[in-house]
This record gives structure tokens, sequence and C-alpha cells, in this order.
């Protein structure tokens, strides 16, 4: 039994316009949504802790050097600027919330997701980041740092 050459004319049709419409879905997705998240950033939740004590000598922390901590939930940098003063901030960038570090050799934060960069103030100075780091205030008592929300 002979099956008509115009049927499977019509399937391999079939399967090609699902294959190419499949194709150009997928390529849209992988296009249009890496763009969607960069145009709309994650919300962030706000921690709850008000004040954490960090067990870091304040003499171990060189001038010109940073450290990551954590408050709360989410992570802090702990800076001592060249000048030796302590100052601390939400180390969550506020672009897309990526976790920024210090350096040295621009004495300034950075965020290495999109090259973001923010004085020793927190004040968003170049590349994407919309919003200044948020600051903490930093007290020294003894041998310990305590951090807190400035308010």
């Amino acid at each position: 039994m002979e099956q008509d050459p115009s049927v499977l004319a019509i399937d391999r049709r079939r399967f090609l316009d699902w294959f190419l419409g499949t194709s150009v879905g997928a390529l849209l997705v992988a296009i249009f949504y890496p763009v969607a998240r960069y145009l709309v950033p994650p919300k962030v939740e706000e921690s709850t802790a008000l004040s954490v004590t960090l067990d870091i000598d304040p003499a171990e922390i060189a001038p010109n050097s940073g450290r990551i901590f954590r408050f709360g939930g989410r992570p802090g940098i702990l800076v001592r600027t060249p000048s030796g003063e302590l100052r601390a901030f939400s180390a969550v960038c506020t672009h897309l919330a990526c976790i920024v570090q210090y350096r040295p050799d621009l004495s300034h934060i950075w965020c290495a997701c999109h090259n973001g960069h923010f004085d020793l103030t927190g004040k968003n100075i170049a590349g994407p980041p919309p919003r200044p780091l948020e600051a903490f205030a930093v007290n020294v008592r003894g041998k310990q740092i305590v951090v807190s929300k400035a308010t």
C-alpha cells in the first residue's frame, strides 16, 4: 500500500512550521527575558536587624580595606577609609542586588556585576546603580564593632 506523496509533504510542512515557530519563540524569550530583568531589578527584602556586633578587633582592619559581614539576613560591608575612619554600608548593590566589594586600588566600593562604583559615603558615582548604598552607623566598643541602622 503506497502512501500519497502529498500527505507526506503536508506532515513535513507542519513539522517545519512547528519547529521554526518554537525556535523563534525560544529566541525571543532568550533575548527579551534578560532585557526585562535588567529594566526591572528584583525586589530586595528589608533586613529586620537593627544592629549587629562584630567580633572583629578594629585594629585588625587595615586602612584602605574592607570586609563583608552579615547584617541580619543581608550582607554589609565595613570599610576603613585611607584616613582611618570606619564606615559601614549595605553590601547589596542598588542596581541588581549583587554583592559589592571594596577596591583598595580605587579607594571606593565597586560592584563587579555591571561595573557600578560608589564613593566612601555610599553615593553612586559611576555605572548603572540608581541609588546610593544604605549607610549604617559604626561604633567601636573595646575590641568589638557595633553596626546599627542609621535613624
